[in-house]
């Protein structure tokens, strides 16, 4: 895979499906928290909000990875295990549909501890 420095270059690289799932998990971070910026951070999309990671997603082979951090995989355990996850990971199948409400669950709780460390930060 390409060095890439857009989303675009980044989705560019797998097929149709994949790039319409890739899309969609775009779409819906951006319309739910529309402040959030795009970069490629790991080699991945990612969304950052007020300068800070906010959560990053990758396609492979037979999945598509979303990597919220370990809070939000400790938090969100229940409403997560129907999928695998590790430490900072969720696996969601190809075969799967994207669990687009729970995607957005978990990057609202990651903006909120954003603006929790920010007023903590600033004080």
């Amino acid at each position: 895979m390409k060095a890439c420095k857009t989303f675009e270059d980044y989705f560019a690289d797998f097929d149709k499906d994949i790039i319409e799932k890739l899309e969609q998990i775009r779409n819906e971070i951006k319309n739910e928290i529309p402040e959030v910026e795009e970069c490629i951070k790991y080699a991945m999309p990612t969304f950052t909000f007020k300068n800070k990671n906010l959560i990053h997603f990758a396609a492979y082979k037979n999945h598509i990875g979303i990597y919220p951090g370990s809070e939000a995989i400790a938090v969100f355990e229940k409403e997560l295990e129907n999928y695998k996850t590790s430490k900072g990971a969720i696996r969601i199948p190809l075969s799967s549909g994207l669990p687009f409400e729970l995607i957005k669950k978990i990057a609202n709780f990651n903006k909120s501890k954003i603006l929790q460390r920010t007023k903590t930060t600033t004080k």
